[in-house]
């Protein structure tokens, strides 16, 4: 049987009236290629409604969680910034629920896997803080929204040797799309960074005292490379 994989939404408010905007009226949304990657790797995939007081019940029912991106950013109090940088967007029902879930799929050691925005809250949810935006914050900062198609590559990451990550790409460098302005900015007790990129900025994390908790900073749905289809591949049969 195919394990059951939850993923997280994003969500969107009304469009005004004659704005030829997908709804009048709040609205859920994910990219195809997330479900897709998780079926292409065995899995079958469930999309998950922002309601926190249910997430234990979810739980209840999925074999693995699948924390994905969007465009917005987790709130800085979750991880005690005393000031919030003017590009910050928040959501903060999604992220109340991802919060809820994740804190309790690591609770019961089930496979998680955090992309993009979804690696920073997995990484907040580990103890981490965040880089709120790179540009302010990296000298000589590579262009972590990259200009061309997100189907594309935009820059190289090394992939640290002995990681988790590096057992499932088996390589030491990987061509990924990027499509972020923060991005993880420590490393507290047990998590290991797997990944940066050329100009130093963390581009993922695991955590080994959970069977499968991995977090990519950029999209593998798009299978940019073999070594995305392996993450999710690896991520599945963790699930099984």
């Amino acid at each position: 049987m195919r394990p059951l994989i939850g993923i997280t939404l994003d969500s969107e408010d009304p469009s005004p009236a004659g704005s030829g905007g997908y709804a009048q009226f709040p609205w859920y949304a994910v990219r195809e290629n997330y479900c897709a990657a998780v079926t292409a790797s065995g899995g079958l995939p469930v999309t998950l409604p922002h309601e926190p007081d249910m997430a234990e019940a979810y739980l209840e029912r999925i074999d693995g969680l699948l924390v994905t991106g969007g465009h917005f950013d987790v709130d800085p109090g979750m991880y005690g910034a005393a000031e919030t940088h003017e590009t910050v967007t928040l959501k903060s029902r999604r992220t109340l629920f991802e919060r809820a879930i994740t804190e309790g799929a690591l609770a019961q050691d089930m496979p998680v896997l955090g992309i993009c925005g979804g690696q920073q809250l997995l990484h907040v949810v580990l103890g981490g803080s965040l880089i709120q935006h790179i540009p302010d914050e990296v000298p000589d900062a590579l262009a972590h929204e990259q200009p061309n198609p997100r189907d594309e590559p935009g820059h190289m990451v090394s992939v640290v040797s002995g990681t988790l990550l590096h057992d499932i790409v088996q390589t030491e460098e990987l061509a990924v799309n990027s499509a972020h302005h923060q991005a993880a900015k420590d490393a507290p007790e047990g998590v290991a960074i797997n990944a940066r990129a050329p100009d130093g900025v963390i581009e993922g994390i695991e955590h080994g005292a959970h069977k499968f908790c991995l977090g990519v900073q950029w999209h593998p749905e798009f299978f940019i490379s073999e070594g995305d289809r392996r993450i999710f591949n690896a991520f599945v049969e963790a699930a099984t």
